[in-house]
């Protein structure tokens, strides 16, 4: 199954708190993988400095596609906006410390 998701901050959603440091503004995967999520870039904060969100985005998108398969796709940065289409289930959008991350995996369009 597909979802195509034009993203939008919405102060108005309803926020989840995983692990007491990283909050959730979307998902619609599974809570195991949500924090492997961020669990993946946390251990990517510890690696890079925060500025080099290309090398933090890497990291993360290396380790699911090692985890989970390959497809994986990982925005990170603190101002950006996106347009995609997503294998349902495999959406992920959070803030960890001062960074926005989006992971999920590509799908074709229906």
């Amino acid at each position: 199954m597909v979802a195509l998701t034009k993203f939008k901050h919405n102060q108005e959603e309803q926020n989840s708190m995983l692990e007491g440091k990283a909050l959730i503004e979307d998902t619609d995967m599974p809570v195991k993988m949500q924090i492997q999520a961020m669990s993946y870039a946390s251990q990517a904060l510890d690696l890079y400095d925060v500025l080099d969100c290309k090398s933090i985005a890497a990291h993360i998108k290396k380790e699911f596609d090692k985890k989970y398969g390959g497809g994986w796709q990982c925005v990170v940065g603190s101002n950006f906006g996106c347009f995609f289409t997503h294998t349902k289930g495999t959406f992920i959008y959070f803030t960890l410390e001062t960074l926005n991350f989006l992971i999920f995996k590509g799908a074709s369009s229906p």
